[in-house]
């Protein structure tokens, strides 16, 4: 087990050259494929929702939206505590727990997507406690901020949560893959519809080891724990994580917070789904629900015995009005790479693989033979995105954060607007394929200017904001916009079973407009707060 740290100061450049860098190498070395297959586990369903679909599930297409919505709401929320967790139990604790913890989802799908009559609240469950993959971001992006000096920030940061969100495009690839072979055993499935892989199209037909989509991650995280356990390091200095109790008092203290944010991810989504699938039927509008349960998150920590002095010190990030501008800016970016990711796959599915005819004032969904496989397409997306966020990073260490976030949220605003007109053609045409490549396109640009974004944003952040505060305001951010994975394909359901998928992109093509003022505002007009960070 690696030792813990004690007067670490990356921004001695003696310290940093003599043991420094190699220390901070390998604890990136390790983060990134922790971070990978938690992204890898808290996004899974939709794919898995997708197959579900395709082998006869006795689920409806809005049930199955249910699971991607959870498991987003769950992730983001869990991303709170999970951004106060460094300071209290330190590094090396914090990741590799939230990564063990893990293997429990991965292994409950792999167990219950053998028996196509598991009732959906099984998969709800599991849909839940995939979100810890989700809120291992705050604490992975918080933890390495640590490690190396302000100078290559938004390199370090990218590099670590660029590959970190890769995990959006290994599962897409990997998941349809590994169930074409029974390398895990069990009994097959049989397409009942047309399925995909990066290959190309399986038909209905073939025989389909959907469970695999959860044991293939079991198989990987078990050594990833165990690297983290030995490989990483905790920081026991004040700024970091003071006063470092024994791992096992770390741990439950860990848990104390991760069940908070459990708690009040499952009240948020009682309010917001309906009776059919487990909710209360209120039908909460999604925003207020996000604001109940980002209160009675922040609220229900502080009740935690014996931490709330310290979450009173990391909790000053919110009387900093850099904290919110930073919140609102990333949420553009990530927010909408993660919510992209979680709905592209059902979304394609959906517009392109069905024609869509109004009748008597009801919209008729017909099984369009011609249309796209969607586990063919949807990875490639999030892999430009999560592969040109180091790149993002490394731009905007140069040429100043704020300047490229501007050019690539001009992007995000047209790239909406032409994909909102794409999917109201689409929608309404008797050959919906026809529109499919340039709709394709322009999503693959967005995910390009998000994933720039990505890395400018938090380039940005490291240098607005002191040692002390950098951490927390970066897990902190990364929650807020985390919401975009349950919120973004919510909207899609919503407006495409209403037959208006342009208004989708529509209304965050307005929000991504209101961003470019408020970068402009904070950080690149004449008297800016701070210019160009």
């Amino acid at each position: 087990m690696a030792q813990d740290l004690k007067n670490w100061n990356p921004e001695d450049p003696q310290q940093w050259e003599s043991f420094g860098k190699r220390i901070a190498y390998r604890n990136l070395w390790i983060s990134i494929p922790c971070l990978l297959l938690a992204f890898a586990v808290w996004l899974m369903w939709g794919m898995i929702a997708v197959q579900m679909l395709n082998v006869g599930f006795p689920f409806e297409r809005s049930e199955l939206f249910t699971l991607t919505a959870i498991a987003g709401l769950s992730g983001a929320t869990l991303r709170i505590p999970e951004t106060f967790l460094i300071r209290i139990s330190g590094g090396r604790n914090t990741i590799f727990l939230t990564t063990a913890l893990l293997i429990l989802p991965a292994l409950g799908a792999g167990y219950y997507l053998q028996d196509i009559h598991t009732p959906l609240w099984k998969f709800q469950i599991l849909a839940l406690l995939s979100g810890i993959g989700g809120g291992n971001f705050a604490s992975s992006m918080s933890n390495i901020s640590y490690f190396f000096p302000r100078k290559i920030q938004g390199f370090a940061l990218g590099m670590n949560a660029g590959l970190g969100n890769f995990g959006v495009t290994t599962m897409q690839i990997v998941i349809p893959l590994v169930m074409t072979v029974a390398i895990f055993g069990g009994t097959p499935m049989i397409l009942k519809l047309d399925s995909g892989t990066l290959l190309g199209k399986i038909p209905a037909g073939t025989p389909t080891y959907l469970h695999n989509a959860g044991y293939i991650w079991v198989a990987l995280l078990i050594p990833a724990s165990i690297a983290a356990w030995f490989g990483m390091n905790n920081i026991t200095d004040e700024h970091v994580s003071p006063g470092l109790s024994h791992p096992v008092i770390a741990f439950i203290k860990m848990l104390a917070m991760l069940a908070v944010g459990l708690v009040t991810a499952t009240i948020g989504l009682w309010l917001f789904l309906p009776k059919t699938v487990g909710g209360s039927g209120f039908g909460v509008p999604k925003l207020i629900v996000l604001a109940i349960v980002i209160f009675l998150t922040v609220f229900g920590l502080r009740l935690i015995p014996g931490l709330k002095d310290n979450l009173n010190r990391q909790y000053r990030i919110f009387e900093n009005k850099h904290t919110w501008a930073m919140t609102v800016i990333y949420t553009m970016t990530f927010g909408s790479f993660i919510g992209y990711a979680a709905g592209l796959g059902l979304a394609i599915k959906v517009i392109f693989g069905f024609k869509h005819e109004l009748v008597d004032g009801v919209w008729q969904h017909l099984p369009n033979p011609d249309g796209p496989s969607a586990l063919t397409y949807a990875w490639m997306g999030p892999f430009i995105g999560a592969l040109i966020r180091p790149v993002g990073g490394w731009i905007a260490d140069r040429a100043g954060g704020a300047k490229v976030t501007q050019i690539i949220s001009v992007v995000m605003v047209a790239a909406a607007f032409a994909l909102a007109w794409l999917m109201k053609q689409a929608y309404h045409s008797s050959t919906p394929q026809d529109h499919f490549w340039p709709f394709l396109i322009l999503f693959l640009v967005m995910f390009t200017a998000t994933g720039i974004g990505n890395g400018s944003t938090f380039r940005t952040i490291a240098m607005v904001f002191d040692k002390e505060q950098r951490g927390p305001v970066l897990g902190w951010t990364s929650a807020v916009a985390a919401y975009g994975a349950f919120y973004i394909p919510q909207v899609f359901g919503e407006q495409i079973k209403a037959g208006t998928p342009e208004n989708a992109l529509i209304g965050f093509a307005i929000f991504y407009a209101t961003c470019i003022a408020i970068n402009w505002w904070f950080y690149l007009r004449e008297d800016a707060y701070v210019k160009n960070p």
